[in-house]
């Protein structure tokens, strides 16, 4: 049962990381932010608009961005590939 559930479960680990990755109110509030020691990417990008400073945050934005975009098209590309092998 598992090679058949293969493809979902690798969506749902992406997913779930998908949503970890863009976490703030959680982290915020609960977690906390101690300087120097804890600071997650959504953190950072709030620090730096908090601060007025936009293009370091944009560029904090694009990685965070350009991370969960390949992460995303590598499963994509993985779930693509495993579809075709299953139809021959």
């Amino acid at each position: 049962m598992l090679p058949n559930i293969k493809p979902s479960l690798l969506t749902g680990i992406v997913l779930a990381f998908a949503h970890t990755i863009g976490e703030f109110g959680v982290v915020l509030m609960i977690g906390g932010n101690i300087p120097g020691q804890t600071k997650v990417a959504s953190i950072a990008i709030y620090d730096e608009v908090e601060a007025m400073n936009y293009h370091s945050a944009n560029v904090y934005a694009g990685i965070l961005f350009a991370i969960t975009f390949s992460i995303l098209l590598i499963v994509y590309i993985v779930n693509h590939r495993y579809a075709i092998t299953r139809q021959l």
